[in-house]
């Protein structure tokens, strides 16, 4: 464990290393911390510069302190509404703003939360108290910008914190009107835990030509103290499983991720009538209701908390010992943010996923993405049980793909060299007498031919 941490943390530094000034340190120390970790190290001295960043750093080593320490530091204390901070979820900008005015309690530097579901009018009269940093979502933000209750006139700092969501399909256009509004006279920063090469890209667009790209630990997006483990199982028999895994393994803390608002629902009723205390979140809760189900969560009144993937990112409660992956996501990254919901600030913590006959594929994108070579676990007093009517009995083993380069290759190579076998075999392989020289024409998986070929 020695070893993981000093992976995550820069033991030979302290925050007053970092230029940082002395309110802003002793917030820090204030709040607990002795040492950054490896993406404070690198980004807070960059940004002091002034320089756009694109900064790349695992779930859960402090990115929100790593943007935050240095506005705390910048921002001038008779000047509002300076940093502008635009995060993809409600639940992650109440969390960004919560960890800035923790770190920010010795400075007279304030935040205003911006988010949908919330008192319009109780955010519109926050911003004329004066906070000095805007924490929220661009739908909120857009809002009471178009109503001129948001001014842009003075902001200096824009932070986009998970960028790989901010910049889907959803929130680009408002993103792009954003930052037109702020103007050019800005300093840019993006966050995030993963960014493939297309996002990249995107990012620069908003850009100074110098900004700098920033990576803590390339190459390893899963967070080191999570102990990853699958489970086969059959679709029908993940109920059964998941109360014999509570019951056999009794985490101290557990979040379970679905797909689907419908799964997460009839799941938490059927582990209430088990006699599993456990409550839910998802988009179609009142954001009242979202915070009261947090609270009792961050409180110790439930343990068990079942949740879609709302919750994957800005879900922060920081004894989450368990993180069960119910349904795997169909989308690889997603797992990464997921399981970076446990293990928080150096803790140890265990991700288990439910993977299914037709998911070894899924499973083998998630270990190329992660580097790690996640361990197959089964349980010896674990009955599956009958089949329900209708549904294939259970297969040992989800059909996984180890090396998908070389299978690929594989399937590429010919069965049979014609060369090699006698003219007889030959006519029965190729009956019109034409042997094929190269592969057929490619036509982006349509019957038809594009045009010109």
């Amino acid at each position: 464990m020695a070893d993981e941490q000093d992976e995550i943390f820069e033991k030979s530094q302290r925050f007053k290393d970092l230029g940082l000034r002395g309110s802003v340190v002793k917030g820090t120390e204030q709040a607990g911390y002795e040492h950054p970790t490896d993406i404070q190290a690198k980004l807070i001295p960059r940004m002091l510069t002034g320089k756009d960043i694109l900064g790349q750093a695992k779930t859960g080593t402090g990115k929100t302190a790593a943007f935050g320490l240095p506005l705390l530091h910048m921002a001038e204390k008779d000047q509002p509404l300076q940093a502008l901070i635009l995060t993809p979820t409600r639940e992650l900008a109440a969390q960004v703003a919560s960890e800035i005015d923790e770190v920010g309690a010795a400075t007279p530097i304030r935040t205003v939360n911006i988010i949908g579901g919330e008192s319009m009018r109780q955010q519109s009269n926050a911003i004329k108290k004066g906070a000095h940093l805007i924490v929220g979502t661009p739908g909120r933000i857009m809002d009471l910008y178009g109503r001129g209750q948001l001014p842009f006139d003075h902001i200096r700092y824009v932070v986009l914190d998970e960028v790989d969501r901010m910049l889907d399909i959803g929130f680009r256009e408002d993103i792009r009107k954003i930052l037109k509004a702020v103007g050019k006279d800005r300093q840019t920063v993006f966050v995030s835990a993963t960014i493939n090469e297309d996002i990249e890209k995107l990012a620069r667009r908003f850009m100074r030509e110098d900004g700098e790209k920033i990576e803590s630990e390339s190459g390893a997006l899963t967070v080191s103290q999570v102990e990853q483990h699958y489970i086969p199982v059959p679709n029908w028999a993940k109920r059964r499983l998941l109360e014999h895994l509570l019951d056999r393994e009794k985490p101290e803390s557990t979040l379970v991720f679905c797909r689907t608002k419908a799964t997460v629902h009839r799941l938490a009723e059927h582990l209430r009538k088990k006699g599993h205390a456990c409550r839910e979140i998802h988009g179609d809760m009142r954001q009242e209701k979202r915070k009261q189900v947090m609270s009792s969560m961050r409180g110790g009144e439930v343990d068990l908390l079942i949740a879609s993937d709302l919750a994957a990112r800005g879900l922060d409660i920081a004894h989450i010992t368990d993180v069960i992956n119910y349904d795997l996501p169909d989308d690889p990254e997603v797992y990464v943010h997921r399981i970076g919901r446990t293990a928080r600030a150096g803790r140890h913590g265990r991700a288990w996923s439910f993977v299914t006959p037709d998911q070894g594929q899924l499973l083998t994108e998630i270990e190329k993405l992660t580097g790690v070579l996640i361990e197959r676990r089964s349980f010896d007093d674990f009955d599956l049980g009958e089949a329900p009517p209708g549904e294939e009995p259970a297969s040992a083993e989800p059909r996984k793909e180890p090396d998908p380069q070389k299978a690929l290759a594989e399937r590429a190579a010919p069965a049979v060299d014609p060369e090699s076998v006698d003219e007889e075999k030959r006519r029965e392989m190729f009956p019109n007498g034409v042997v094929p020289k190269s592969a057929p024409r490619r036509t982006l998986g349509s019957k038809f031919k594009r045009r010109g070929r």
